[in-house]
């Protein structure tokens, strides 16, 4: 493992210990505080400020010479599951309390750069976080043996060019250098590999004759570096009127790490073969393309602003982690879906210096069904209800504040742990419930 990469505190520091997913999936959509406050409704099109070198890089063709934006976001998630009998491969019901009140506060920052070269072609760097999710339950909850601890972060460099091609027509497009570390953590149940490969007699003696008798413990963590591209197209209908068309790649990391395992002393025989060992691993994880078809309709003081954003996650068919030692492969399969976002907004102009904001979205969920959803990502369609303002401090200086409360709709699970060792093979079962809390903050400095 890079261990450069691993002390990344210029950026990644600013992430605190959780934050939720809170696009489909594992994707983060707070790349604005300008964008919060409209639930990112019409972001390929309306090119307000640097945030649209993520959005739509075409978008820069409307910024002015020379622009600095940062933004911080703090997110709120909340989330219980109710343990609706779970039980073990044997049919025994497992043991542990339900987790309630999960969820610790996060922080999400990005930073943007913009400006005009010569021949009107302008240049972008943008600093952000396009992937990320942590949940983590107590190490004695009912889903210990699916999932402790789960924490995905990414980093995304992205320096981007645009141009006008004509006067109605600009074209934008960018590469992606992408950071991302993954950590996961559970509880292994010995008990049951211990009945399930050596005679009872042997795990009588050691006390583990049940399953959920003598727990270990398996931390991994990986990261990686790779590449990826965007590119965006904006087209003014009328001059009230833009339509903005983005696409982003998709960027297989090949992520390599450590597996850190913790196995009760009077265990230690079940690692004679090499299984259960401190060990190299390696996962290939390929995140999705994107595409985003934004509008934007200025009438008078009110503008009026959709988006549509769809992204491949049908390419996420599996967690797979390989050990360097005889372990076996940890697979989870997966089978997400392809998953759209729909979003409308308004926007109204108060006065010279005040610019009001709301916007309301529905995220469909990738996860197919209650088998696939796993306490690592239990996600769930989600409604989106936004409010924000802008405000000119002078003619070089604004802010931009957001907030967003996400009703997540209740899901359940009955989700069946994988292992070739099939008396491992537990089945959580239960229901989860999770509101999401949003405030954004931006600043804007053009000169």
């Amino acid at each position: 493992m890079s261990r450069s990469l691993l002390t990344l505190p210029l950026f990644s520091g600013l992430l605190l210990s959780s934050m939720a997913a809170h696009g489909a999936g594992f994707a983060l959509i707070e790349h604005s505080a300008s964008g919060m406050g409209n639930a990112y409704a019409g972001a390929a099109a309306i090119a307000e400020d640097g945030s649209t070198i993520y959005f739509n890089p075409a978008g820069m063709t409307e910024l002015g010479d020379e622009q600095i934006s940062g933004a911080i976001h703090w997110v709120r998630p909340r989330g219980d599951f109710t343990n609706n009998g779970s039980t073990t491969a044997s049919g025994d019901p497992l043991l542990g309390s339900d987790s309630r009140g999960q969820g610790v506060d996060g922080i999400i920052p990005n930073l943007y750069y913009s400006k005009r070269l010569d021949g009107g072609v302008m240049f972008g760097f943008g600093i952000n976080v396009p992937y990320g999710m942590e949940t983590s339950y107590d190490d004695d909850w009912v889903g210990r043996y699916h999932a402790v601890q789960s924490k995905v972060m990414s980093v995304n460099f992205n320096p981007s060019l645009a141009w006008k091609v004509s006067d109605k027509l600009s074209f934008g497009a960018g590469i992606s250098g992408q950071y991302i570390r993954i950590e996961l953590s559970n509880a292994i149940d010995f008990g049951s590999i211990c009945l399930g490969t050596m005679p009872a007699s042997t795990c009588a003696a050691q006390d583990a004759d049940h399953p959920q008798q003598r727990d270990g413990f398996v931390e991994l963590e990986a990261d990686a570096f790779s590449w990826g591209y965007n590119f965006g197209l904006l087209y003014k209908l009328q001059p009230e009127t833009r339509a903005g068309l983005s696409y982003r790649s998709k960027i297989t990391h090949n992520a390599e790490g450590k597996a850190d395992f913790t196995v009760p002393s009077s265990m230690a025989f079940l690692t004679a073969g090499g299984s259960f060992v401190d060990t190299d691993l390696s996962s290939s994880v390929t995140l999705p393309e994107s595409t985003s078809l934004s509008f934007t309709h200025q009438i008078d003081r009110v503008t009026l602003l959709f988006d549509w954003s769809y992204t491949r996650w049908s390419r996420f068919k599996e967690l797979r982690i390989k050990y360097g030692s005889a372990q076996a492969d940890s697979v989870t399969t997966e089978n997400w879906q392809d998953s759209s976002r729909y979003s409308v907004g308004l926007n109204y102009q108060l006065n010279s210096g005040l610019l009001l904001r709301s916007g309301i979205a529905y995220d469909e969920t990738p996860i197919p069904d209650d088998i696939h959803r796993t306490p690592r990502i239990p996600g769930s369609d989600r409604l989106w209800i936004a409010l924000g303002f802008g405000y000119q401090i002078d003619n070089h200086l604004s802010v931009d504040v957001g907030y967003a409360h996400l009703f997540v709709e209740d899901s359940g699970s009955d989700h069946s742990f994988e292992s070739s060792v099939p008396d491992l093979n537990h089945t959580l079962s239960g229901e989860y419930e999770a509101t999401v809390n949003i405030l954004s903050a931006q600043l804007n400095w053009s000169y």
